[in-house]
């Protein structure tokens, strides 16, 4: 495991800020739903969870590569039988809105966001 500062100043009023796993994210509302996450696996809501490594998504149109989508979370849900992926957001970024829609367009898959 890499030995990073618990907090660290980021753009936008993010602070990089470590879960209770130790992995470091891009923002505190991150690593509180990386937390509620492993909870919720725990307490067997949910299953598979992918949070480290972040899960990533290329995203082609018409057999070219356009970019590649990094979610932040990516788990099975089992209460509603169904694959989710998910984004914490305090911020939408143009690109970011771009790429969500391309996760649709692409692979059908509908991004989840948790919001502050």
């Amino acid at each position: 495991m890499v030995s990073w500062p618990r907090k660290q100043g980021r753009a936008r009023g993010n602070v990089r800020t470590a879960c209770y796993q130790g992995q470091l994210h891009q923002s505190a509302l991150e690593a509180r739903r990386c937390n509620d996450l492993h909870l919720m696996q725990l307490g067997g809501l949910i299953r598979e969870l992918r949070a480290h490594p972040q899960p990533r998504f290329d995203l082609v149109v018409d057999g070219t590569k356009v970019c590649t989508y990094v979610a932040d979370f990516d788990y099975f849900d089992v209460e509603r039988d169904r694959q989710v992926t998910e984004d914490a957001k305090g911020f939408r970024t143009e690109i970011y809105q771009l790429k969500r829609k391309l996760m649709r367009a692409c692979l059908g898959i509908e991004v989840e966001e948790v919001r502050r």
